[in-house]
């Protein structure tokens, strides 16, 4: 400790010493402290130097004060000196310097009233913080009530929220926040608008319990706990309302400058108006219990208005209008009682005047008689044993009797109230939990303290006992919970106090006991407390110079009570003869209702009390007894203690939570603090007692990875281990050596008070001197550079000089290289020659010789060469003649041999051919073979016989066929006689190619002559040209100044033209954006109440009672025909019978809004289609701006075609004649296209097409020329005429300079370009048609070879095959011509169908509706006879046609199939995206084509509702809704594709075309199908926002991507998420994986691109919005680290666009406000400049937003700065001037208007293939 006290009592350390205006006052060591010394040398912060001395005894040391980088922290246990300065000081500059209201203090929310509307209450500071954890979020009166609804549903148990404070401390004010969030977070679990109910008790608990007051022009003057009652499914279900102590003292009288019960200021107020007038009211100070005060008037307070919400309140709660005008009634009465004069009639009695004005509204108002009245207020009744007794009363005593009947009266009236209030907050739903709302009075301590502040006071010290053990018990739990040794905490325990007021013979006890007493008094009951408590109780004390008074020490301050009047207010006496008159009252039920027991109460709606599903608690004194002698015997301090026991008992029973609420000033004035004022009250709320069990123990507390990550600074790296317990363990050792400072738990270090700032300043020493040692080493680092910056200056001079003389070392060394190669090359040149010489020679010499020895060798081998053949021939010769002698020799041998073997063989067959046997065989082998020629010749006649009878048949029918054969042949030579006509046609042809000829040998003329006179021209402009070089450059200057003098207009003119369109298009594009916007705002609020209406019908409707669907009716009444609306009201009056046991008013309520909600979305929708169509004017009226504007340009050009065009409209001309005679010849001719003629004639006519279009070309641009010559001539002479100069040559050299007419030529050659890229295309389309013709010629040539085969094949068949072929065929092409002629007959047909249904279209515009329902009736399919067809001709098969056919009773099972149970993710894998639309769309087009009206409509209902119900059964899921976002899209772009429209049809192929509806217009069914598609868009985006909604804030917030960057800053008892990752958190690549899933998703299933631009626009908004808006809410991320942090997060989200290709669907501009604020906490805030640069960055931020983040900006380190007060003024000053919102969030609920750009589809209908897997087998293509 003393190393401690060593280390921080230095030199500049600031401490905090006492100080009489401030409380605390901050000074800084001058001097170190050394143990021993009895004075501190501080200076003040005004730089006045101070000696503080140390108290002798006990030598404390001043306070310290906390790091700086601590000031201002979100819970006060976060700081590291735990102590009164430094909790005032976080406070002060909380609410000062932030403007920030709520801090946490442990478990207390601490909330200072700012007097000023602050806007962080509405809907958008709730829906931030609904289901954040309460730490992660800045304080606010909404983390606290969220954490209790989190704590009740996770916890199974009931829950408290205790506000407490003095008057105008804003108690009031924050319970109602509280009860708001409840009602805005749950919901109600019926339509019965129980949390409107809820709120609506407020104004009037708030109009007859609260008042004016010096403090609080709004105090509460009683204390209210209201049961807010949940279901099961934490739904509100109802609310019960408990009340403390009802001031009733101020009905009768008010101090100086306070008020009565607003009630009676407000019905003063009124007093106008007609109902009020039998109530006799007039001004408020006309009243005596409203004048006394001389306060009526609250400024900005209009209480007739006020009196207009307090009963509407009232209707809202049930109490209807007579009830009302009761109560009224009675506060009138009470008012004019106040009146009634009553005066002394002698000195024991009194009595009031006849005919008392006041008096005489009093009795007629009640009900009761004059006389009775008068009687009793001057009279008493005594009764003893025997007898009774009439006693008068004196004045005083009467009118005390008279006020103390004004009270009771009001009394009983208030707990009217309360109970019928409670009656209508009941419902009979089942209570399954509830959360408590205790808004009650805090310590109050006055100059004179009476009974009110005794029991008020008595309450505050049983609530704050039950505080303290409450605190006490979460630290003995967080410390067990960690495992750390429990040492016993002292705390003040003020169960004295409490027995002292409570206990028997205590203060209560005591006035209870005197008020039995017949003549007890004040007096003597305070000698009874003198004489019991002053000596055996130190908290009680008897005031020195008073016997009426005594003083008791509270646990906040010491409080002296007067005795006057506690007897007779605790006794609460009334008169009960004038209870009796009261309850006699024959006129007035409500008054006798008010006097009656709670049982026999009626309700003012009408309902049984006590229909409740729970046990309520009594909220009314004790009315057990029955006679109303008996009803006031209990005492008010009786009932008041146990009505506090009750509570204490319900508070135990639950969960609590704490908010304190303190006033900072007396004044009123709006954020003006006072430290006495605020001292007091924190020490009398029990905060600085919280502090103080907190620093009695281990207030700070870390966990490992948070120190770890913040202290690692410290660690040697030999001290980091792999176990960070382990480390932080040995690091903390090393650093504090007292082992008392700190203690390690399970998951967390706790520490010391003190120990944090001891550590954090270690850190500082650290991070000093690594700067110290930065700078050095940077230092260093400039020095050794410019160091070696100067040396190698140096070296480089030195390098120039030694590179200069190595230059002139090698140039001489060059030099006298070269000198001695020249020397070499010169000896070597004559060397070389000289041998040369002597080469030659040798050479010579060698080649004479060999030449010589050559030819002799040549001449002995051509001897011996010739010897050689004459040996070959000769001995050839020889060789042949041996050769032949041999061969003749051996032939004679062979010969005679074989003529030797012949003889031999020759006897042999001699001698057996005289043998008998050989002669017998021969014989017997003749005679088979006889008989087998007999049997052939046998089977050869019948053969013969059979022919002959086929021949006499051939002969017969070979007669026949000759004959028609015969007729044939002549048919054929009618054909012959034709093809010779058409060779006559193509002798013309060739006659006609001759002409051509001549006519092209003409063009060449021409086109020589034209050459000729264009070269003469071109002289002449040569020659022109150079007279006008002269005199150009004067017209020079004068035309450059022209010209940028033109350009400059038309700049000018441009841009303002552009600017205006602009700027309109833009505010058409915004207001078109704001009706798409209310439009489907509006949608979305009538399908809200269709959702509300079918559960509203599901809930009261009876098991197996039959209920229409309230989407069919809707979509029925509003986009159907007058039968269907007639049906949707009988649905309606069903619905209406259904719903008799409902509330009568809130249905009709409904059923006005549908209607009205109906009207206005259609006239939204006639409002959006104007809209839209004064866009398109626009747009149009700019295009034809545009038009006209590049008009003129156009106008040069069309001249230039216009001869081009006539010409080459000739040219066609004459190639369709020369086409149609060709075809006509080709026709006509079987034989002719394959004839050489034929081939030689289209040969001659293609080359002349080609000759013919190159000498068109070429003549083509001789014209252009021509004419864009002679247009320059007409130019000039009007240059003349204008100019008015004789010399015409000085006339054209005005006209244009060399530029120019080099211009002009450039033109013209670029004209020319265009032309002749004309005629190529052109040329091209030639080409091709002449293809095409090439084409129907040989498929005429194949037909005719194909006629000419069956021609043959049927001249060999037999006569009756013949025949039947030739039918055959004959049959085949008639119905094939058929088949063509009905096909264009169909087209026809659709043709009259298109232009009928437009003419419907067109009809309806005009406003005939009655003709054209009339021809609507009348179906245009029947209107068009029907197609004749054959019967009994075989036709050929027709192609698919792309239409589905069903049956009507199969269309539930196609519903079924196809939308209900059809699973997503399986049709998006393996099947075409969007086949589910397009099988819709086929069965919708064959009921069109079938002309069923019925069909189309049921099938179309039944699918819109359908898809409803998916939805609504699956809405929360991504696959399915995206899966039919995609294709309600599709089977929107099919309706528009194929209806038939030109807009629509632009895309299509032919066969699509064919393919569009005929017969019905289905414009408005595309209309209810886009807003089908707006709601499943908007599901989409629901269900993406509470996907990404919990990896938002951790992802882009919390986690650190850049590890390192942010600084861990000291958290308190409610900790916030930490920055580090954990398992299960969530990071930036978590919703980078997310974004990646959601647009696979959408890809998957088929979603257009544009759709998915619009998809991602809105997801990365919601990023954006939820991340600025926790920012906003958030100080703890208010620094630069998190700047860097954020700006990289929205770097990779702008990658990932970048990877999608997504970066221009405006995505990244709606993170602009992001960015910029990530930007404003990294940017300079000091000077002027610097607030300059903010106001100019920050344009997508207001205002409230940049000032919020600047006031939250906090210091991770101490080298950061704050932001001063001044800057922050200096910003608002300059953004005063700014036209926008004052909301502080951005809307995350907000989503940008969706528009269904129209995407046709090139997938054919008739190539869609229905997969098995659909199960709709029932389907039929058609």
């Amino acid at each position: 400790m003393n190393r401690e006290l060593a280390y921080m009592f230095v030199d500049c350390a600031r401490v905090w010493i006492p100080d009489v205006e401030d409380v605390w006052k901050s000074a800084e060591l001058s001097k170190d402290y050394k143990n021993g010394d009895a004075s501190l040398q501080l200076m003040l912060e005004d730089g006045t130097n101070l000696e503080h001395k140390l108290d002798p005894k006990t030598k404390n040391l001043p306070y310290l004060r906390n790091p700086d980088i601590l000031v201002g922290e979100n819970d006060l246990t976060a700081l590291s000196y735990l102590h009164e300065p430094a909790v005032l000081h976080n406070l002060k500059v909380r609410f000062i310097d932030s403007k920030l209201i709520y801090t946490y203090c442990g478990i207390v929310l601490v909330a200072i009233n700012p007097y000023e509307t602050l806007p962080i209450y509405g809907t958008d500071i709730i829906n931030a913080y609904s289901g954040q954890n309460m730490g992660d979020m800045d304080p606010h009166i909404f983390a606290v009530a969220e954490e209790a609804y989190k704590q009740m549903a996770r916890d199974e148990r009931n829950q408290s929220i205790i506000v407490s404070g003095e008057s105008g401390a804003g108690k009031t004010v924050s319970a109602k926040y509280a009860m708001r969030y409840f009602a805005t977070v749950s919901g109600s679990a019926s339509e019965a608008n129980v949390e409107e109910k809820v709120l609506a008790s407020n104004p009037i608990m708030e109009a007859i319990g609260n008042a004016k007051t010096t403090r609080n022009d709004n105090s509460s003057r009683f204390g209210k706990y209201i049961e807010i009652g949940f279901d099961n499914r934490y739904r509100i279900i109802g609310a019960n309302m408990r009340t403390y102590l009802l001031e009733k003292s101020r009905v009768v009288f008010q101090a100086d400058e306070e008020r009565n019960y607003h009630i009676f200021y407000q019905l003063c107020a009124s007093s106008h108006l007609p109902e009020f007038k039998n109530l006799k009211l007039s001004n408020a100070n006309d009243f005596l219990y409203t004048r006394q005060g001389c306060s009526p008037v609250i400024d900005g307070v209009d209480d007739s208005k006020e009196l207009g919400t307090t009963r509407h309140a009232f209707s809202l709660l049930g109490i209807n209008e007579s009830y009302q005008m009761g109560l009224f009634q009675v506060l009138a009465a009470i008012l004019h009682l106040g009146n009634v004069q009553i005066k002394d009639k002698d000195s024991d009695s009194s009595i009031i005047p006849t005919n008392n004005h006041h008096l005489t509204k009093f009795c007629e108002l009640v009900g009761v008689t004059y006389e009775d009245m008068a009687q009793w207020l001057c009279h008493r009744k005594l009764k003893t044993a025997s007898e009774t007794y009439i006693k008068t009363l004196p004045r005083l005593q009467a009118t005390n009797a008279r006020d103390a009947l004004s009270k009771h009266i009001y009394a009983k009236l208030f707990n009217w109230i309360v109970e019928h209030v409670n009656k209508a907050l009941i419902t009979n739903i089942k209570q399954h939990s509830f959360i408590g709302v205790l808004d009650i009075y805090g310590f109050e301590t006055f100059e004179i303290n009476s009974f009110e502040q005794f029991c008020i006071n008595y309450a505050n010290e049983k609530l704050q006992q039950q505080f303290n053990m409450h605190v006490f018990k979460l630290e003995q739990e967080e410390y067990m919970k960690e495992q750390i040794p429990w040492t016993l905490i002292d705390f003040y325990d003020n169960q004295p106090c409490i027995n002292l007021i409570e206990a028997k013979m205590g203060v209560l006890d005591l006035l209870d006991e005197e008020c039995r007493m017949p003549k007890g008094s004040d007096d003597s009951w305070a000698q009874k407390l003198y004489n019991t408590h002053l000596k055996t109780c130190s908290l009680f004390e008897k005031p020195r110079m008073s016997n009426r008074a005594f003083i008791i020490q509270h646990f906040a301050d010491k409080v002296e009570y007067q005795c006057d009047g506690f007897l007779e207010k605790n006794k609460d006496t009334v008169n009960e003869e004038q209870i009796k008159v009261l309850k006699a009252s024959k006129k007035f039920d409500l008054l006798v209702e008010l006097f009656q027991d709670e049982g026999k109460a009626t309700t003012p709606t009408g309902q049984p009390p006590g229909m409740g599903g729970r046990t309520r608690l009594s909220v009314k004194p004790d009315k057990s007894r029955d006679t109303s002698s008996k009803e006031h015997k209990k005492t008010v301090g009786c009932q008041f203690r146990n009505s506090l026991q009750m509570l204490m008992e319900t508070l135990n029973a639950t969960t609590p939570h704490y908010v304190r609420c303190i006033k900072p000033n007396d004044f009123k004035q709006a954020f003006s603090f006072d430290p006495k004022r605020a001292v007091q009250q924190l020490r009398a709320c029990g905060v600085l007692e919280t502090i103080r069990i907190s620093a009695a123990g281990f207030p700070s507390r870390w966990t490992y990875q948070e120190f770890f990550s913040r202290y690692r600074v410290l660690m040697k790296q030999k001290d980091v281990l792999s176990d960070k317990k382990l480390t932080c363990r040995n690091v903390l050792e090393k650093l504090v050596e007292d082992q008392d400072k700190y203690q390690f738990g399970k998951t967390k270090i706790f520490f010391r008070a003190g120990q944090v700032a001891y550590l954090e300043k270690l850190r500082a020493d650290k991070l000093r001197a690594a700067c110290i040692r930065i700078q050095k080493t940077i230092r260093c680092w400039l020095a050794r550079k410019k160091y070696l910056r100067k040396r190698d200056a140096a070296i480089t001079i030195q390098r120039f000089t030694r590179g200069y003389q190595a230059r002139c070392l090698a140039k001489f060394m060059r030099r006298t290289q070269a000198a001695t190669i020249i020397q070499k090359y010169q000896k070597m040149y004559v060397a070389r020659k000289r041998y040369r010489q002597k080469q030659a020679a040798a050479l010579a010499i060698q080649t004479i010789l060999r030449s010589y020895m050559a030819r002799q060798k040549y001449q002995a081998l051509l001897r011996e060469h010739k010897a050689v053949i004459i040996q070959k021939h000769a001995r050839g010769w020889l060789a042949r003649c041996w050769y032949k002698r041999c061969l003749s020799s051996i032939v004679y041998l062979q010969c005679c041999t074989r003529r030797m073997i012949a003889r031999r063989e020759l006897k042999k067959l001699k001698i057996e051919a005289r043998s008998v046997e050989h002669f017998k065989k021969l014989n017997k082998g003749m005679e088979n073979k006889i008989m087998q020629l007999q049997r052939k010749i046998d089977e050869q006649t019948k053969e013969n016989k059979s022919v002959n009878e086929k021949l006499t048949g051939l002969e017969n029918t070979y007669t026949t066929e000759s004959e028609r054969l015969r007729g044939e042949l002549g048919r054929l030579r009618g054909v012959e006689e034709e093809a010779k006509s058409k060779g006559n046609q193509v002798k013309c042809l060739l006659e006609e190619l001759e002409k051509l000829k001549k006519e092209l040998r003409t063009t060449k003329q021409e086109k020589k002559t034209i050459e000729d006179w264009s070269q003469s021209y071109k002289g002449e402009m040569e020659k022109l040209v150079s007279e006008l070089k002269d005199q150009n450059g004067l017209l020079k200057t004068e035309k450059d100044d022209l010209n940028r003098l033109i350009q400059e207009q038309n700049q000018q003119m441009t841009e303002k033209m552009a600017r205006a369109i602009a700027a309109e298009t833009q505010q058409l594009e915004t207001d078109l954006n704001e009706e798409r916007s209310r439009y489907q705002n509006l949608l979305t609020e009538h399908l809200r109440l269709e959702e509300k209406f079918d559960d509203l019908k599901e809930h009261i409707s009876k098991p197996g009672h039959r209920r229409t669907d309230s989407t069919h009716s809707s979509n029925e009444s509003e986009y159907t025909f007058n039968s269907e609306f007639a049906e949707s009201e009988d649905a309606s009056h069903a619905a209406e019978d259904l719903t008799r046991g409902m509330d009568t008013s809130l249905t009709l309520k409904l059923q006005k809004r549908l209607k009205e909600l109906e009207q206005e979305k259609q006239s939204l929708r006639n409002e959006l289609e104007n809209k839209e169509e004064q866009f398109q004017r626009a747009r149009a009226r700019d295009e034809s701006e545009f038009k006209k504007a590049r008009g003129a340009e156009l106008e040069y050009e069309s001249l230039k075609r216009q001869e081009l065009e006539s010409e080459n409209k000739k040219l066609k001309h004459n190639l369709a004649d020369m086409r149609k005679s060709l075809l006509g010849s080709a026709a006509s001719s079987a034989g002719a296209p394959g004839s050489p003629a034929y081939k030689v004639l289209l040969d001659q006519l293609n080359s002349s097409c080609e000759e013919l279009e190159v000498r068109k070309e070429e003549v083509l641009i001789l014209r252009s020329q021509l004419v864009s010559q002679k247009e320059a001539m007409q130019h000039k002479d009007e240059k003349e005429t204008m100019t008015e100069v004789a010399v015409h040559v000085e006339d054209v050299s005005k006209l244009k300079d060399a530029d120019e007419l080099k211009q002009a030529y450039i033109g013209l050659k670029d004209t020319n370009r265009l032309l002749e890229h004309q005629l190529q295309t052109q040329r091209r389309s030639y080409d091709s048609e002449v293809e095409s013709l090439r084409g129907e010629l040989q498929n005429v040539k194949e037909e005719n070879n194909r006629q000419q085969q069956l021609l043959a094949q049927n001249l060999q068949l037999p006569p009756e095959a013949r025949i039947e072929a030739s039918l055959q065929h004959e049959i085949t092409r008639l119905t094939n011509e058929n088949l063509d002629l009905m096909e264009q007959l169909e087209k026809q047909d659709r043709t009259i169908r298109k232009l009928k249904k437009q003419l419907k279209v067109y009809s309806k515009r005009i406003g005939e509706m009655g003709a054209g329902q009339a021809e609507g009736q009348t179906s245009p399919g029947q209107m068009v006879d029907e197609p004749i067809r054959p019967v009994n001709i075989p036709r050929r098969e027709k192609d698919f046609q792309g239409m589905l056919e069903y049956k009507k009773e199969d269309e539930m099972k196609l519903v079924k199939n196809l939308i209900l149970e059809l699973k997503p993710r399986g049709v998006a894998v393996n099947l075409i995206p969007g086949l589910p639309a397009y099988i819709l769309f086929m069965c919708v087009r064959h009921a069109d084509y079938l002309n069923d009206d019925q069909k189309v409509r049921t099938l179309l209902t039944s699918t819109i509702n359908s898809i409803k119900k998916i939805l609504k059964k699956r809405g929360d899921d991504f696959e399915t809704v995206s899966f039919w976002l995609a294709n309600t899209c599709r089977f929107l772009h099919c309706l528009k594709q194929y209806s038939g429209d030109d807009v629509f049809m632009k895309h299509n192929t032919s066969r699509q075309n064919e393919h569009c509806l005929s017969n019905f217009d289905l414009t408005e069914y595309r209309s209810v199908i886009s807003d089908l598609a707006i709601q499943i868009y908007q599901q989409l985006i629901k269900c993406m926002e509470n996907t990404l909604q919990p990896m938002i804030v951790s992802g882009m917030l919390e986690h650190e991507t850049i590890q390192g960057v942010s600084g861990v800053k000291p958290t308190g008892l409610r900790k916030r998420t930490s920055s580090i990752a954990d398992e299960g958190t969530y990071t930036l690549d978590s919703i980078l994986r997310q974004l990646n899933a959601f647009h696979s998703t959408m890809c998957q299933h088929g979603t257009d691109p544009e759709l998915i631009k619009q998809v991602v626009k809105q997801q990365f908004y919601v990023i954006g919005a939820v991340t600025l808006n926790n920012l906003l809410l958030r100080k703890d991320m208010c620094s630069w680290s998190k700047g860097m942090q954020i700006r990289y997060n929205v770097s990779q989200l702008e990658e990932w666009l970048r990877d999608k290709n997504l970066m221009n669907c405006g995505a990244k501009e709606t993170l602009e406000p992001l960015i910029q604020a990530a930007q404003l906490l990294q940017v300079k805030k000091k000077t002027d400049e610097d607030a300059k640069a903010i106001c100019s960055m920050c344009l997508a931020l207001t205002t409230a937003q940049i000032v919020k983040v600047l006031n939250l900006y906090t210091p991770v380190n101490e080298f950061e700065e704050r932001v001063s007060v001044s800057f922050i003024r200096n910003i608002q000053t300059r953004l005063r001037d700014r036209c926008e919102s004052p909301q502080l969030l951005m809307d995350t609920k907000m989503i940008y208007p969706i528009t269904f750009p129209f995407n046709p589809s090139s997938l054919a209908l008739e190539s869609i293939q229905i997969p098995s897997s659909l199960n709709l087998s029932f389907l039929t293509r058609v």
